[in-house]
């Protein structure tokens, strides 16, 4: 097939998509393919829901676009009122973008102007965590600890502070409890601080789950509540990535109210349109917004699709479909059942190493061998054979390398949408464990 599209793979073409039906997507040939990462954790409602197609065929006869430098619309005015009336306390201010990467690209900057219009410009460095993924522009980037994606990039990127994810599978020691382990991270944190001055730092970016580079990571117990109290101990601002692992996809609709904690600015994506448009947003407190408000009297930032009224609709459709039908609960059900089910085909496999995660946010940790957790030859791009073969076998599934280091390791990440039933999910896991049983015997 001849193509003027730049393909993410500019020496091969992928099959033409023409429909959704439910967890399917169907190619032009008619195959159909289960899709158990809902594209990139995004499809939460699957595809071709009917009452988002409804609210959007019904904004678009009405108003499809309007610029946000002469108006507001009902649907932006809607969906920021349900957010907020959602939200971990304080969160009650919303800025619409058009997805993850221009959503925390506007939270680094909102956070830098909070601290200029306080007067403490001197505030200029930012700490994120190695081994995190906040999104591919030159901001998201660089706090962002993908150093594949980082790498040819750098030159380009400002100077940010890191420190250690929250990944107990590899950095735990033997002889560490977990509160221990939990402590030695906040104490790492807390030296970064004290070592850059505390007067220097605007914020801490971290994902409440470490999503694409980690494979669905959670944090050990208290550590976002030691997070929080180190932040406010030096005026910092913490900036909570949801982008992936929020919205409902670890069965609580902000995967931070699991951890006992709010953030200032919380960056979410990805399922609150649930693929039917492209949208973002960042909540933030009021503590944030109010100097704004009482200073300059606006946000020093903008893009032409800020609060695109079909993209609004769409999002608040897909929110009101999840509340109506139950679906946080049944994200908690089928995520225990894809973790059993994960477990006893796959946990006791000679290279899985960990199965982790919450809800239906899944990562599956592959080794050579389990006791010493010896990654693969990253030439060998297991994570790529994997995803060769289960496409074939008609699954689509998230693999990423580089998860230990961004060269080594490989894990596959799963993350189905909401609506999946049980039969699927013992689908997701039988065509699963035959790709990665057919990649290691290539």
């Amino acid at each position: 097939m001849n193509t003027r599209v730049i393909h993410r793979n500019l020496r091969a073409t992928p099959p033409v998509a023409v429909g959704g039906e439910g967890v399917y997507l169907i190619d032009a040939a008619g195959k159909r393919y289960l899709d158990a990462s809902g594209g990139a954790a995004v499809s939460c409602l699957g595809h071709g829901h009917c009452d988002v197609i409804a609210a959007m065929h019904a904004q678009i006869d009405r108003l499809a676009y309007a610029h946000t430098g002469f108006f507001t619309s009902e649907p932006a005015e809607r969906l920021a009122d349900h957010l907020a009336a959602h939200a971990p306390e304080g969160l009650t201010n919303v800025y619409f973008v058009s997805g993850g990467s221009e959503a925390m690209e506007a939270a680094l900057k909102l956070a830098r102007q909070y601290f200029v219009e306080i007067g403490e410009a001197q505030r200029t460095l930012f700490i994120g965590r190695r081994q995190s993924y906040h999104g591919n522009t030159l901001g998201a980037l660089a706090v962002g600890g993908n150093e594949w994606r980082r790498k040819q990039f750098a030159p380009l990127l400002i100077d940010v502070l890191r420190v250690a994810p929250c990944y107990a599978y590899r950095d735990q020691r033997e002889s560490e409890s977990e509160a221990a382990y939990t402590q030695r991270l906040l104490d790492e944190l807390e030296a970064t601080i004290q070592a850059a001055g505390p007067g220097r730092v605007i914020g801490f970016c971290a994902e409440t789950v470490g999503g694409a580079t980690l494979g669905a990571v959670p944090a050990t117990a208290g550590y976002f509540k030691g997070v929080r109290e180190i932040c406010d101990r030096h005026g910092i601002l913490w900036l909570d990535d949801e982008v992936m692992c929020g919205m409902g996809r670890t069965g609580t609709l902000h995967a931070v109210e699991q951890e006992g904690a709010a953030p200032d600015l919380m960056i979410v994506a990805k399922g609150l349109g649930g693929g039917y448009q492209p949208i973002g947003a960042v909540l933030a407190h009021e503590r944030v917004i109010a100097p704004l408000r009482a200073g300059s009297g606006l946000f020093q930032h903008g893009h032409t699709y800020l609060g695109h009224p079909t993209a609004c609709v769409a999002a608040l459709a897909v929110q009101r479909v999840i509340e109506r039908d139950g679906l946080l609960a049944k994200v908690r059900t089928r995520g225990a059942q894809l973790m059993s089910a994960l477990r006893e085909q796959l946990g006791a496999h000679a290279h899985v190493g960990d199965i982790r995660g919450r809800g239906l946010f899944i990562g599956v940790e592959l080794v050579q061998d389990r006791a010493s957790k010896t990654p693969f030859d990253p030439a060998s791009s297991l994570h790529a054979r994997i995803k060769a073969r289960a496409f074939a076998n008609g699954l689509l599934c998230y693999p990423m390398g580089g998860t230990i280091d961004g060269e080594h390791g490989d894990h596959v990440l799963l993350a189905p949408p909401f609506i999946v039933s049980e039969t699927d999910v013992h689908q997701i896991v039988g065509r699963l464990a035959t790709a990665i049983d057919e990649a290691l015997a290539e």
